[in-house]
């Protein structure tokens, strides 16, 4: 199961007067849902935005209106269909942020073609094995992405006797020796290969609100992927619903750091920003803090978007060149999700990048991926410690480990039902049943994995990950506590709490740190550190493993997914293979 797309540093509940109310929220019906296909918001939104920028990437000097874009991804179904693309058939994409991307998963979507993206992560064997695993047909794939270059992913592609019919290739025109292979542009501008008016127009009718558009690769931190089943009725009605919680319009310019092939550059960002014609910027291919920050000054950004990682990023970059970049003065909101976001950056962002109202969003990649978001007119204390209320047409509640539903206040597994939930993962019913179960009134419940729980107003707290939780001496301790009281820390700019094998208690509060950039490289002891966790934490949850990254064998940055979350099973594995290295032998028997 994937992570939870936001989990707030929360305090531990206290009893109220609600407690005996049982933790369900159920979100409104009066809004209505969209139960129309994607192609039928791309040719609405054209006509109602038309010559509006809908897309800006500048690293591409390239602007598309809504009416441009409505018509290139119509000329691409056109091309799919021409190169022999069926209904149900598979395209896969990877590639970093750029207008092709966009093209290429709204054509799809046109013709019934569900959309695979790939992890920009993924090496040459991981890819070859996640085409297999869902039979891609055509494989758009750019030769570079940021750095790193793509020609042995390319080769592994083509390689296959049963891989995709095209490979379709982005950024270089090099010739790679095959008939499967072309460069898009080759390919965009072959007249001669596509269909018909009147076979898109045949293709389009098939397509329903429940098929599937989109194939989303969990994002691997706490193991292997899977593919999540998301339908046109999911992922465009949370779009709708998350934009309207940033109160989008087409006066507003969003920049989308986060990558395309996850949920939250595609769904929270770009069809949130298309659904309400508003304007989209992608400021790199693949991340880059000074970009992003130019980009919102250039452009005029009204709402940023952002893992922790991105603006811990930022914030580093502008204190390190104080003078160099005029104050945000534009923006009046964004999104800050995908990992922990503590109180502490929360009010850094709020007071050093001049955003008003940053919103929390929490899901996962399985429920489409927000259900849980909070509002602009929240108070201070909500946005910071809350993920928000359940999004309309959602349904929330906190079980035990039985699946009995808990009283408010009481902290447990949070489950959700509604329009969000994935159809199931791609060919694997077993893995599904583990994780969506129906409840005597025949609503499925995703089951998230995350600890959590509601209070008396219908807000929802997320205390950690089940599996993330650590079990030191029988007591259950959650690491995201231990993380936001760190990073209250002047000295520490990043923090990830793991537990660690442990002789005497089984496990063992480890933490491993990052130090503040503008600091210096400073560093507190870590008795100093201890310290400063029991000053508003029980001293069972002061870390007895302390690492800083930089350190020999620790790296030179925390490990994550190309998402940026905390690849915490690797973190783990990392920490205790370093104790292992620092223990001495045992004897020999």
């Amino acid at each position: 199961m994937a992570s939870s797309s936001s989990l707030v540093s929360s305090p531990t509940p206290t009893p109220t007067a609600a407690a005996s109310v049982p933790s369900i929220v159920r979100g409104t019906r009066v809004v209505q849902l969209i139960e129309t296909p994607l192609s039928s918001l791309v040719e609405d939104c054209a006509y109602r935005f038309g010559n509006r920028t809908a897309v800006c990437v500048p690293w591409q000097n390239i602007n598309l209106s809504y009416r441009t874009l409505a018509e290139r991804s119509r000329m691409m179904a056109k091309l799919l269909l021409g190169a022999g693309l069926k209904y149900g058939n598979i395209i896969g994409i990877m590639a970093g942020n750029r207008y092709e991307y966009i093209e290429t998963f709204l054509a799809g979507g046109r013709i019934g073609c569900p959309v695979v993206l790939m992890n920009n992560m993924f090496s040459p064997s991981e890819l070859e094995h996640a085409m297999g695993r869902v039979n891609v047909s055509v494989l758009v794939i750019a030769s570079n992405i940021g750095p790193r270059n793509m020609e042995e992913h390319i080769k592994c592609a083509l390689s296959r006797p049963d891989g995709p019919r095209h490979v379709v290739v982005l950024g270089d025109d090099k010739n790679w020796g095959s008939d499967r292979a072309c460069h898009y542009d080759s390919f965009f501008a072959d007249a001669n290969a596509k269909a018909t008016d009147m076979e898109l127009a045949a293709a389009e009718s098939r397509v329903v609100v429940n098929d599937i558009l989109n194939l989303q690769f969990t994002s691997g931190t706490t193991g292997r992927p899977k593919a999540a089943c998301l339908t046109h009725r999911n992922i465009l009605n949370d779009a709708m619903f998350v934009g309207a919680a940033m109160k989008l319009t087409p006066v507003d310019v969003v920049s989308c750091p986060p990558p395309l092939f996850h949920c939250f550059g595609l769904v929270m960002g770009f069809l949130a920003s298309f659904y309400h014609g508003s304007s989209i910027v992608l400021p790199s291919d693949t991340f880059n803090a000074e970009k992003t920050i130019e980009s919102v000054l250039r452009e005029r950004v009204t709402a940023l978007l952002g893992v922790p990682t991105m603006f811990f990023a930022q914030l580093e970059l502008l204190d390190k060149q104080k003078g160099r970049f005029a104050p945000f003065t534009t923006v009046r909101t964004g999104l800050a999700a995908g990992a922990q976001v503590p109180a502490q950056l929360m009010n850094i962002i709020l007071k050093r990048m001049n955003i008003p109202s940053l919103l929390i969003a929490y899901g996962m990649t399985e429920t489409s991926p927000v259900t849980f978001i909070t509002a602009i007119e929240d108070t201070e204390e909500k946005r910071f410690n809350t993920i928000g209320r359940v999004l309309p047409h959602t349904d929330a509640k906190v079980v035990n480990s039985r699946g009995r539903i808990l009283p408010i206040g009481q902290r447990g597994e949070i489950c959700t039902a509604g329009f969000p939930l994935q159809r199931g993962y791609w060919h694997d019913e077993e893995k599904t049943r583990d994780v969506m179960h129906e409840d005597e009134h025949g609503v499925r419940w995703m089951h998230t994995g995350d600890e959590g729980y509601l209070d008396a107003d219908g807000y929802g707290y997320v205390t950690g990950r089940i599996k993330d939780l650590i079990i030191r001496g029988g007591e259950n301790i959650s690491p995201s506590e231990i993380e936001g009281r760190l990073l209250e820390h002047p000295l520490i700019g990043e923090s990830c709490v793991v537990g660690l094998e442990d002789k005497k208690y089984g496990e063992a509060v480890a933490c491993f740190l990052k130090a503040s950039d503008e600091t210096q490289g400073c560093r507190p002891s870590d008795v100093e550190l201890r310290s400063w966790v029991s000053k508003t934490l029980g001293r069972h949850k002061e870390p007895k493993h302390v690492f800083w990254v930089g350190d020999e064998g620790v790296g030179n940055d925390l490990i994550k997914t190309a998402s940026g979350k905390y690849q915490k099973h690797l973190i783990r594995a990392l920490g205790n293979g370093l104790l292992k290295k620092s223990s001495p032998p045992s004897a020999k028997l």
